[in-house]
């Protein structure tokens, strides 16, 4: 008999709390003041609640909805920086997640540097960068601003550096947070063409984007979110997504007639 295949990511009733009001904007002395004359003011805010899907290897999970659904909170907690309020999230194979442009690399340091500087935060050896760094530049078409400073580069660029790096790690679990969305239209293409090989190698991928074309045409299960609560899941990728259009259309014509 063949081994069943095991999930790569499975999320059980997964909840994601805040804490807002004071905390941030007081010191000590003053946050010891207000507790105890009962003027402090903090409340939960819940950004995700009871959310629950299952992904096997190989799966394209497009998640879905406007802004402020959760969709950002949740990427962090299936990438391991936060852990979830409630739930549980269980990740098999090595993770390799795209969630800020800018994270992970230094203003200052040239493109090449902040490739090592990338790989190595990602736990990669300086011999494994020397092999796989002429791809990365060349993938990313940034060969001729190899020496120019993070600094300089356009958001475009800085997205082909970021995803040219995350793509070519060989990751078992990638985790894109609207970077497909930024950059020009050929490189839109040409990062569309290496997710499809990345998935075709057996990984599971996970993406945010507010382009429903793009979640048509590369997803095979969709995770729908509404002001932190899961809508819909599962894999009626085109009926999702036209109830999700529907219900978008639907409060913008109610916001114009109030």
């Amino acid at each position: 008999m063949s081994k069943p295949v095991r999930p790569a990511v499975e999320v059980y009733d997964v909840s994601i709390r805040y804490k807002r009001g004071d905390l941030k904007q007081i010191g000590l002395k003053e946050y010891i003041i207000r507790k105890l004359t009962g003027k402090l003011r903090v409340d939960d805010f819940w950004a995700d609640r009871h959310i629950s899907f299952t992904l096997m290897p190989g799966d394209l999970l497009g998640i879905i909805g406007m802004n402020g659904a959760g969709k950002s909170t949740l990427l962090k907690a299936l990438a391991r920086i936060m852990e979830p309020t409630e739930g549980t999230i269980y990740t098999h194979g090595r993770i390799s997640a795209l969630l800020e442009l800018s994270s992970g690399f230094d203003k200052d340091l040239t493109v090449k540097e902040n490739a090592y500087l990338r790989g190595a935060l990602l736990g990669y050896t300086r011999d494994y960068m020397n092999e796989v760094y002429p791809d990365i530049l060349a993938f990313s078409g940034l060969e001729d601003f190899e020496d120019y400073p993070f600094r300089q580069l356009s958001s475009g660029m800085k997205s082909r550096l970021a995803f040219s790096i995350a793509s070519r790690i060989d990751p078992d679990i990638l985790i894109l947070d609207e970077v497909l969305s930024v950059g020009d239209g050929w490189f839109k293409k040409k990062s569309e063409k290496k997710m499809r090989e990345i998935i075709g190698s057996g990984a599971t991928t996970i993406l945010v984007s507010h382009s429903l074309g793009q979640i048509r045409s590369l997803c095979n299960k969709v995770l729908w979110l509404n002001k932190g609560k899961q809508v819909e899941f599962g894999d009626d990728v085109a009926g999702i997504c036209d109830r999700y259009e529907a219900s978008y259309k639907g409060s913008s014509e109610g916001q114009r007639k109030a």
